[in-house]
Formats: structure tokens, C-alpha cells, sequence
């Protein structure tokens, strides 16, 4: 009795679970989302590393390739994630609403319908069951009191002090006890003889409802198992035309990339290929004369001063006044290599990270595409940082008859355009 109430349970548990299913999809959906985002962010910022730079050609096609596949599988988890929630998630909850019906005092209307199936059934049998244990004990209470009689009567007879009036009484005890132990007996086997008779309707009436119970869980596993399917569908991308074919293209793409023609390309428009501007005569300019001696009028500004250009002619011969570097004053050096170091490789700087204030990485190369090389040079090896007489110390590179000015490379920080005829025209970097 009251054993049905594991069954009633289910129906509860099978209302909570339809909640940790959703639980479960909704999580899933939101990882596909991040995924998703974040496959997005990685793409376009490599993009445009790539883009900017030194990478070229073909090669630099195939690089990309890698990006727009992140692109494109970013938008299959998108479509994932609005599958399972505007779908399998969405699901669920209609049919969880249809299947669970709230009452106004608490609980479920299915449930409490199967509590009371199974208490109706059971109520006739569990009040014959009553009948049969109160039967039962009066029996085995008849039966101790007949034995405690018998026992009575024969500790009496060996007793010679017990009157005769006595011992009549306890030896009418025992035969009433012995006829009320017949009759308990009697009513005992009776009530069960009822118990046993009732049982198989009983039994039928118990497996009815519990057989409404197990089709109402069995339309639950059943969904559970069609949603699950579904999900699982939607999470297979395998099975997915475009997703093969993202990697299709993106094996097409790296096939493509040709060291040849890169080379070719290379060679065509940065090597000896590419239009060339030989030196020209040029005639002498008043006015450029002039700019020059009013530039050199101006004060400095920042302590960073450009201090010649290279013109042709008899002033080549003139290192002194025309260096083609640009010249730093003696006491800013310090802080100028405190803050770039004039020994590093422009390789090493590409390896450069610098962060944004979400501590993303933004930018992993100064390189760019666009970036202007000095055209200057010089064979003279007091333009040279590196030449063996200045690191053995013969010389002080602050003598101005030796150099106008210790030589330090510096780089740009913005892009400016020669305004005038002696004026450096640069990118930033």
C-alpha cells in the first residue's frame, strides 16, 4: 500500500527534466554563440595583420583563405546556435506546457490523477488488507491467552494448597480460551479467504492506472528521443553541403599559392623588373638656396632637427654640411635609446605586441604594405654606427669635425608629405 507513489514521482521528475534538457541546449547554443564571435574577431584581425603585412602574392591568398573559412564556419554556428534554441529549445517548452498542466493549488493536474487512480484502486483492497491484520491480531492475542490458560492450570494441579473452586475456574478459562482461539481463527481465515478474492481485481485495477502512467512516460522518452535526434542533426556538421565545401575551397585556395609566380611578381614589381629612375642632371636653383637659408634659421623643435640633404654635384664632397642621415642633438640621445634601441632588427620589431584595454592582441607585425624605404646610401664608412673605429672609441661621435652628429635611427610615428624641395616626405614606421 502506497508503494505507487514511486510512479507518481515520475511524472514530477519528468516535468523537471524537460527543464535540465532545455538547460542543457540552451548552454550548448551560448558556446556556439562565443564561438562563433570569437572566430569572427580572430579572422578579421589576422585579416588585416596579413593585409598590411610583407606577405604577398599567392601565398598571401592562401594565408587569407584560412580567415575567410573562420568567417564562414563562424556563420554555420550560427546558424547551430539559432537552431537549437529557436528550434529544439523552443520545442521542448511548447511541448512540455501541452504535457504538464499547473494547478492552481500547486503541482500538476497529471499528477494528482494518478494519485487518485491508484488510491481508488486501491482503497477496496487496502480495507479488506485492515480487516485481515486486525483479524490476524486477534487471532494471535486468542491463541497467547489459551496458552497462558493452559499453563495456569497445570502449575494448579500440582499445587495441594489450591481449593477445588479454583482450579474449576481456571480449567473453564482454558476451554474459553481454546473456543475463542476456533473463532479468531475462523474470522482470521475469512478476511483472508476476502483479501485473496479481491486481490486479482485488485491487481487489475492497480496495473490500469499504472499502465495510463507508463504511456504518459513513454510519450516523454519518446520526445526526448525524437529532440535529441534533432539536436544531434543540428550539431553534425559533417553532414552539412557548404561545411565541405568551406574546406574544399580552402584546400583549393592553398594549392593555388605559386612560389613562382610569386617571385615573378616579386621581381616584376620590387626587383630589377621594376621602372627604374636613374639620376638626372639638375640645374641649380636659386630658390632652393633660399629655403635652405631660411630653414636653417628656424629653431628645433623637439631637439630632432633635419640637418641636410644630398644634392648633386660639388656637394657631394661636402660630408660635413650635407649628410644624408638624420641627426639627433647630443643631449636628447639618451632619451631617444631609452625608448627604441637603434641596435634591434626590423625583423624583431615585427614580433611586437602591443594591447588594447580589453587586453586583446591588436596588431602583431609593423609591417605594412605601404611602407616607405629610405633611398639614401652611402659607401662611407662614417656613416656607418657599426665601423670599427667608433667601437673601438678613436673617435668621439660628437666631434663636429668628425661628424655632425652621432647617427640613431629613429622611426616615425605618422605619415607626413614633403612640403618643400628639402623636405623628407615618410611613413609612419
Amino acid at each position: 500500500v502506497g508503494n505507487y507513489k514511486r510512479t507518481v514521482k515520475r511524472i514530477d521528475d519528468g516535468h523537471r527534466l524537460c527543464n535540465d534538457l532545455m538547460n542543457c541546449i540552451h548552454e550548448r547554443a551560448r558556446i556556439e554563440k562565443v564561438y562563433a564571435q570569437q572566430l569572427t574577431e580572430w579572422a578579421k584581425r589576422w585579416k588585416q595583420l596579413v593585409e598590411k603585412g610583407p606577405q604577398y602574392g599567392t601565398v598571401e591568398r592562401a594565408w587569407c583563405a584560412f580567415m575567410s573559412e573562420a568567417e564562414k564556419v563562424s556563420e554555420l554556428h550560427l546558424e547551430v546556435k539559432g537552431s537549437l534554441m529557436n528550434e529544439d529549445f523552443e520545442k521542448i517548452k511548447n511541448w512540455q506546457k501541452e504535457a504538464f498542466h499547473k494547478q492552481m493549488m500547486g503541482g500538476f493536474k497529471e499528477t494528482k490523477e494518478a494519485e487518485d487512480g491508484f488510491r481508488k484502486a486501491q482503497k477496496p483492497w487496502a480495507k479488506k488488507l485492515k480487516e485481515v491484520e486486525a483479524s490476524k491480531k486477534a487471532y494471535h492475542a486468542a491463541c497467547k491467552e489459551e496458552k497462558l490458560a493452559v499453563s495456569r492450570e497445570t502449575n494448579s494441579k500440582a499445587d495441594p494448597a489450591l481449593n477445588p473452586e479454583q482450579l474449576k475456574k481456571l480449567q473453564d478459562k482454558v476451554e474459553r480460551s481454546k473456543q475463542d482461539v476456533l473463532k479468531t481463527k475462523e474470522k482470521y481465515e475469512k478476511s483472508l479467504k476476502e483479501l485473496d478474492n479481491a486481490t486479482p481485481q485488485y491487481m487489475e485495477n492497480m496495473e490500469q492506472v499504472f499502465e495510463q502512467c507508463q504511456q504518459f512516460e513513454e510519450k516523454r522518452l519518446r520526445f526526448f528521443r525524437e529532440v535529441l535526434l534533432e539536436v544531434q542533426k543540428h550539431l553534425d556538421l559533417s553532414n552539412v553541403a557548404s561545411y565541405k565545401n568551406i574546406y574544399r575551397e580552402l584546400e583549393q585556395n592553398i594549392k593555388t599559392a605559386d612560389a613562382v609566380e610569386d617571385l615573378r611578381w616579386f621581381r616584376a614589381n620590387q626587383g630589377p623588373g621594376m621602372s627604374m629612375n636613374w639620376p638626372q642632371f639638375e640645374e641649380w636653383s636659386a630658390d632652393l638656396n633660399r629655403t635652405l637659408s631660411r630653414r636653417e634659421k628656424k629653431k628645433a623643435s623637439d631637439g630632432v632637427t633635419l640637418t641636410g640633404i644630398n644634392q648633386t654635384g660639388d656637394q657631394v664632397s661636402q660630408p660635413n654640411k650635407h649628410s644624408s642621415s638624420l641627426s639627433v642633438q647630443s643631449n636628447t640621445v639618451q632619451s631617444v635609446q631609452s625608448s627604441y634601441n637603434p641596435f634591434e632588427d626590423e625583423e624583431d620589431t615585427g614580433s611586437t605586441v602591443s594591447e588594447k584595454e580589453d587586453n586583446k592582441i591588436k596588431n602583431v607585425s609593423s609591417y605594412e604594405k605601404n611602407q616607405s624605404y629610405p633611398t639614401d646610401w652611402s659607401d662611407e664608412e662614417s656613416n656607418n654606427p657599426f665601423s670599427s673605429t667608433d667601437a673601438n672609441g678613436d673617435t668621439n661621435p660628437f666631434d663636429e669635425d668628425t661628424s655632425p652628429a652621432m647617427e640613431v635611427r629613429v622611426r616615425a610615428l605618422y605619415d607626413y608629405e614633403g612640403q618643400e624641395q628639402d623636405e623628407l616626405s615618410f611613413k609612419a614606421g
